[in-house]
């Protein structure tokens, strides 16, 4: 299994000079509550206005859920047109689309019902099946504000989130093969590395591979070192480390840490109040753009370069802004 794009396709991603690490900011997600942070996004001004000053600071992707009026979290087409074209007309970034919806089950045509139409450059795709419980949260929380919280919270550790086989099937050949979309494979585990192979395998993905290592997720691997040590071992074995392109996420206090250190390993990077609500150690960070303008002062002192939007295009080799489909 090793190695299959040197067999099967080679080496496509482009001829680069000096390394640029890509900065992706989650904005808002689907796991946080407006409770637990005054910072997180929720309204669709609110989410634009975060997503435009996260691409200001540095964020060359913008990774994004939509939320109602209360916070919870929606896959509505109509509350994504609220801020979507905004983000797209005042930045240059790429925009990436949950094909995951929220916490709460939602069916894979609710998922993929604004992706569809928005025909976007980059989705992201949860590679399996997994207990995703973030149930914890609820113990630091003094009071709620909206009745749907608590019990959404707390109710994530009897929650599975579905992606079979066949729900990734249809996602990579309907956004994929259909509309010319790139994916962020978001991967919890090695299972799901393994699981992404097997798609290779089968003809239905196409390199290079853009991974997501999400680390610190019950449910998923925990969030020491080697976790991120076993993910990129396991990578490079299944696929060959010229066929993809690896990026880290780390949930809640972790998260600096381990990205500042999956790019030293030579990876990209993903913050944002999706993954953590705070900026350090009990301080909240009171915006998206605090947490990319601190991971890009930790980049450039260690003498790495930030990717801008058009090199990150070209390293994830994505269709371009003008195939999308952002106003209908």
């Amino acid at each position: 299994m090793s190695n299959i794009f040197d067999i099967a396709q080679g080496d496509r991603r482009p001829t680069q000079g000096r390394r640029k690490v890509v900065i992706t900011c989650a904005v808002t997600g689907s796991a946080h509550t407006p409770s637990m942070s005054e910072y997180l996004p929720v309204t669709p001004a609110q989410i634009a206005a975060q997503a435009i000053e996260a691409a200001r600071a540095g964020a060359a992707v913008l990774h994004l859920h939509a939320r109602n009026p209360d916070g919870s979290p929606t896959p509505d087409p109509a509350v994504f047109r609220e801020f979507v074209p905004q983000i797209a007309a005042e930045t240059d970034a790429i925009l990436n689309f949950t094909t995951g919806g929220g916490g709460a089950p939602m069916t894979l045509e609710e998922r993929l019902a604004y992706p569809l139409k928005a025909r976007p450059e980059l989705c992201s795709l949860n590679m399996g099946s997994m207990n995703f419980a973030f149930h914890k949260a609820a113990r630091g929380v003094v009071g709620w504000k909206h009745a749907w919280e608590k019990p959404y919270v707390e109710g994530s550790d009897d929650r599975v989130f579905k992606n079979t086989f066949r729900d990734i099937k249809a996602i990579l050949g309907e956004l994929g093969d259909q509309r010319g979309a790139r994916f962020e494979f978001e991967c919890y585990d090695v299972g799901h590395l393994h699981n992404l192979a097997h798609c290779v395998e089968e003809g239905l993905v196409r390199g290079p591979l853009f991974i997501q290592c999400a680390l610190g997720v019950l449910g998923g691997l925990g969030p020491e070192p080697e976790s991120l040590f076993l993910m990129r071992s396991a990578a490079d074995r299944l696929f060959g480390r010229r066929n993809y392109e690896f990026s880290v996420l780390g949930a809640g206090r972790h998260q600096m840490s381990l990205v500042t250190m999956g790019a030293i390993m030579g990876g990209h990077v993903r913050v944002g109040l999706e993954d953590s609500l705070f900026l350090s150690r009990g301080l909240l960070a009171p915006s998206c753009a605090a947490q990319v303008l601190k991971i890009r002062r930790i980049l450039e002192e260690l003498s790495l370069d930030i990717a801008t939007p058009a090199e990150a295009r070209e390293i994830l080799q994505t269709k371009g802004a003008d195939k999308v489909n952002f106003h209908d």
